[in-house]
């Protein structure tokens, strides 16, 4: 699951066009990420999220990846970690 503060038509026409095999949810008033502080940067008059990992197990956050870089292998370091 991926989680934006775009609006949810946006989100809706960029899982389609980019074929993501998951759900894309919006947090366009930032409600989310300010309950939980979650790094930020403003561009174009918008705020939006910095590139970030959560592992989140029964509700909980167990494991935060911060900063993701470099972005292509990230996915093998958060694999990485849920098989340590």
């Amino acid at each position: 699951m991926a989680l934006s503060t775009q609006s949810a038509d946006y989100q809706r026409e960029m899982a389609d066009r980019l074929h993501l095999p998951f759900p894309v949810l919006s947090d366009e008033a930032l409600e989310l990420t300010r309950a939980l502080q979650l790094p930020t940067f403003e561009t174009s008059g918008m705020t939006l999220l910095k590139r970030l990992t959560l592992v989140i197990d029964d509700g909980r956050i167990e494991h935060v990846f911060y900063p993701v870089f470099p972005p292509d292998s990230h996915a093998g370091e958060v694999l990485s970690w849920l098989r340590g």
